[in-house]
């Protein structure tokens, strides 16, 4: 059986969900799955030097799990953050693996997941030509996602082509894997039938997530870190839907109130550098800026804080739990969450394992840091719950069999 699989980004690219597509390619071909899959050379996260030497020949084809998967890479120039530019990026991306899953021969069933939105098109167009059973994994809905970060209006024209995008790939797919039940309710009510629909939650490595002392935690002298402070992390994209605005001005008012209480942000995105002139404009000692780290030491990076955070402006994670919850917990710490009222909620509160308030509500979000920072012991509880919560359900055995058992059960 061979999967024909092209995402817009593949790994070295560094993303704070990246080992999600890595344990699932490995799933696959452990249960005997070949994987054919065509990709940019790749150029976030990487240094000038890395994006270069991704460029020569001997990397245009690439042989991982004991040959089960071929990488086969086309250049295609780095992405920046033009906005216009990073999307005829997509586009150009679009077309060239459009050509290339018309070459491919063989193929038994094409696998593609939602970023960037037009890549659904590229499923169903190709299995409409190549007559093939086609698996949508769906981990942004769009365009719902664009009226939520301001970027498209709800009934404008941006909104209807994206509409038009989604329901073409919805009625083509065979099976649609979506990441919560929101989603499913989401997607259930824009006329698609349940007996098409998966649910697979996003998961984490439970070996690979774990707490470390804080006096095993090297992170902490490799940054200069106080390992006194009361810390909260967040790790991820910093970006225009996450959010900072608030979470800057919640650390500018307790950095005199709690000195005490520090911020350490691990990633990058296209506000980060909004956050750095913040900091230095209002010479905040108390928040910290990380790049992202390699992912040989994500158990390091989830332990750094004694709170972890899931924050997004209102009305964008609607319909999402975001897979760095799942971390937080692993690593045995508490969510401190600022987001829609969703699937996350109930997890959080239902199970114990971290406080939960509403997006954009500033004076709860304050509260919650001042309760967690005045309770180490709440801290602790919460953060076994939620690891306990982890082994019981979120494990990356769970979630990968679960996406071998889809893609089997359209081909057969």
């Amino acid at each position: 059986m061979k999967i024909l699989y092209m995402p817009a980004y593949f790994l070295p690219e560094k993303a704070a969900s990246s080992y999600l597509a890595e344990n699932r390619l490995e799933a696959f071909a452990n249960a005997g799955l070949e994987v054919e899959l065509y990709v940019p050379t790749p150029c976030r996260g990487l240094s000038k030097d890395e994006q270069i030497e991704y460029k020569n020949k001997r990397y245009k084809k690439e042989f991982l799990y004991e040959n089960n998967v071929i990488v086969k890479r086309f250049r295609l120039y780095s992405e920046g953050k033009n906005p216009l530019l990073r999307a005829v990026r997509y586009l150009l991306c679009w077309i060239i693996q459009f050509y290339y899953g018309l070459c491919a021969s063989k193929v038994d069933c094409i696998y593609l997941a939602s970023t960037p939105p037009i890549q659904g098109l590229l499923g169903a167009f190709l299995k409409k030509i190549k007559h093939i059973p086609f698996v949508y994994n769906l981990q942004d809905i769009f365009p719902d996602s664009l009226v939520g970060t301001g970027l498209a209006k709800k009934g404008g024209l941006l909104w209807k082509i994206g509409r038009v995008i989604e329901n073409f790939t919805y009625k083509n797919a065979d099976k649609i894997i979506v990441i919560s039940e929101d989603f499913k309710k989401n997607i259930m009510a824009k006329g698609v039938p349940e007996e098409k629909i998966e649910v697979v939650y996003n998961w984490v490595d439970q070996n690979a997530v774990v707490d470390i002392p804080r006096s095993q935690n090297k992170l902490f002298d490799a940054y200069g870190l106080d390992r006194s402070k009361f810390y909260l992390s967040y790790c991820g994209n910093i970006g225009l839907t996450q959010n900072m605005d608030l979470l800057l001005e919640v650390m500018k008012e307790l950095a005199s109130e709690f000195p005490d209480i520090h911020l350490v942000l691990v990633g990058e995105g296209a506000y980060k550098k909004n956050v750095e002139a913040f900091v230095a404009n209002h010479k905040l000692k108390t928040i910290h800026l990380l790049p992202f780290q390699p992912y040989e030491d994500i158990s390091y990076v989830f332990s750094l804080g004694d709170v972890g955070l899931v924050i997004s402006k209102p009305g964008v994670g609607a319909n999402s739990v975001p897979s760095k919850t799942w971390s937080i917990m692993s690593a045995s710490r508490p969510v401190l969450a600022n987001f829609d009222e969703n699937e996350l909620k109930s997890i959080v509160e239902g199970h114990n394992c971290g406080l939960f308030t509403k997006a954009g509500d500033k004076a709860a979000f304050k509260s919650s840091i001042i309760q967690l920072y005045n309770d180490h012991s709440l801290c602790e509880n919460m953060g076994v719950n939620g690891r306990q919560f982890v082994l019981q359900n979120l494990t990356k055995e769970v979630g990968t069999k679960r996406y071998v058992e889809v893609l089997k059960s359209v081909i057969d």
